[in-house]
């Protein structure tokens, strides 16, 4: 814990994250209870700006939080009308028929949204309800009593570049709760330290990761079908990486275009954002955009590893909740309803312990509720379906991972659960074992370069601030990564961050332009030589998502 002196407010519950598992957790703890005091805190500029998702939503844990969400005017009203599935191929594509699909792939009674609105409305709830919600508060540290948390750092403004305080600087404060629950999203900087100290992956397979990249189009109005949900795999990718698309039309003639390529990759020179934007002159998807103009730009890493990969959510003092834990459904690209799920069975944990006169202890209630509730029921049943396509590649995963899928519906799985070995780090392969990669130049209409489309994201750090991107050992980079797999940070990352600068007569320098930081994780999680560490940077900072 630091040194430094700072005032403290106690809360009953302290939450870190604004997202939909945060939220839900902040609402429901209310609903059972109006006397608690519960505070979220979200590092974004609002709530909603550092959310991005698909996004098409199963309402199950809106119907399970608020009822009567539709009477009070939630941003939830393009239902699905049609579900298409296409293979495709350089110049063409096949459509995959949905019947031999298992039920649980039907997207009809789910909805195309913009996540960071619903965020947006689910604050407005809690609000209502007494919660209180600081946007532009990171949580920096967190705060330990004895061998449990009981609280967070946050709002600590103003350090120099070098990490000392600097003449605005502001130390924050200590939020304690009698629980603290981290809703950070993918690979929290806070839950990355809680997992390790209280060793909550022991037993569990690696979790795995895909970089998911989203640009919103406002396209032809004739060429808009409200309603539409389109998935595609193949082409880009081919055998290079696992992945696929979504094509998902939204309202006012908007169409929610999104790429999401694995990070089990072998080849270091492959890179996701390219594979992105060459995916977009597919003459299925260009014909969609021509006349049309993309008007928003974002990315951030997807938790695939599934239920097998879960932590133990609980530790002293607090829980893992919704993408924190790693709780998203990957053949149906779905996750937003289990942390909405995780978030009220934390609360309902939280407020029976609560009650009982109890803080500081694992919710246990909550561990089993995540592994025999709703949750794990939606989880267990596409248990196989990441080793399988990791192991065997696209065509074979389709067909097995169809098999298990339908067998598991009836409670059974003749592949049991299998593991997924490496890590997405570890699986990245030596240079010199593969060839690079040469990406056509971006043409200005379809496809963008990295720091054009990042315009996009509106994204802004303060310049003047500790770089928020880390190196464990500044000379890895050169001395290990670059002759070893060719540096790929300045490949994977989807917004330009990383660079390996050579100028005449000197060595070649690693460069971090943390400036253009879009918060997807991905460098945290795909460093070959795991030297990255993601934390938090000052509140306010990072991407402004609009209505992503």
């Amino acid at each position: 814990m630091s040194k430094i002196e700072r005032e403290a407010m106690e809360y009953d519950v302290v939450i870190v994250g604004a997202g939909p598992a945060g939220l839900s957790a902040a609402i429901r703890l209310k609903q059972l209870d109006a006397d608690l005091s519960v505070v979220v805190l979200e590092k974004g500029s609002e709530v909603g700006a550092h959310i991005l998702s698909g996004a098409v939503l199963d309402p199950v844990g809106l119907n399970t939080l608020i009822p009567d969400w539709k009477d009070r005017g939630a941003p939830v009203k393009v239902e699905v009308s049609r579900d298409n599935f296409y293979m495709l191929g350089e110049a063409g594509q096949i459509r995959v028929p949905n019947w031999p699909m298992p039920p649980l792939m039907n997207n009809h009674g789910n909805y195309i949204v913009s996540m960071a609105n619903v965020c947006r409305w689910l604050a407005e709830q809690a609000e209502a309800l007494g919660v209180e919600i600081f946007p532009g508060m990171s949580c920096s540290e967190l705060v330990f009593d004895s061998a449990s948390v009981k609280g967070v750092v946050a709002g600590e403004f103003g350090k120099t570049a070098d990490g000392t305080p600097g003449e605005s600087y502001e130390p924050g404060m200590e939020l304690h709760g009698k629980y603290v629950f981290l809703s950070e999203g993918v690979r929290g900087s806070l839950s990355k330290q809680v997992i390790e100290k209280y060793e909550l992956s022991k037993g569990r397979e690696p979790q795995k990761y895909g970089l998911g990249m989203k640009e919103i189009w406002e396209i032809d109005p004739e060429k808009h079908r409200e309603g539409t949900v389109t998935h595609t795999m193949g082409w880009p990718l081919g055998k290079n990486a696992g992945g696929g698309s979504f094509i998902y039309h939204a309202e006012n003639a908007q169409v929610y275009l999104g790429f999401v390529v694995h990070l089990n990759y072998e080849n270091p020179y492959l890179s996701p954002y390219h594979e992105f934007q060459r995916f977009k002159h597919h003459p299925m998807v260009a014909d969609l955009l021509k006349g049309g103009k993309r008007v928003a730009y974002g990315a951030r890493a997807i938790s695939e590893g599934g239920y097998q990969s879960i932590p133990k959510a609980v530790f002293p003092g607090g829980a893992l909740l919704g993408c924190s834990a790693g709780l998203v459904n990957v053949p149906r690209i779905k996750g937003n309803h289990n942390a909405m799920l995780s978030g009220i069975a934390a609360a309902e944990a939280a407020a029976e312990a609560i009650s009982a006169g109890r803080a500081g202890d694992e919710l246990d209630v909550y561990e089993r509720s995540l592994h025999e509730g709703p949750v794990a029921t939606d989880l267990r049943k596409v248990r196989n379906v990441k080793p399988m396509w990791s192991r065997w590649g696209l065509m074979p995963s389709l067909a097995l991972g169809g098999i298990d899928m339908w067998t598991n519906t009836l409670g059974f799985s003749v592949f049991g659960t299998m593991g997924h070995g490496k890590t997405d780090a570890a699986a990245t392969g030596a240079a010199k074992h593969h060839k690079p990669i040469d990406y056509p130049k971006p043409d200005g209409t379809l496809s963008f370069d990295r720091l054009t489309n990042v315009a996009y994201s509106f994204t802004n750090h303060e310049e003047s601030q500790p770089a928020h991107l880390t190196l464990k050992d500044p000379s890895v980079p050169i001395k290990v990564n670059l002759p070893e797999y060719a540096e790929p940070a300045q490949r994977y990352c989807p917004a330009g961050v990383y660079e390996v600068v050579k100028e005449e007569g000197s060595d070649p320098r690693f460069v971090i332009n943390f400036q253009n930081c879009v918060h997807c994780k991905t460098c945290d999680i795909k460093d070959p030589s795991q030297n990255i560490n993601w934390v938090t940077p000052q509140g306010g900072d990072g991407p402004n998502y609009p209505n992503m």
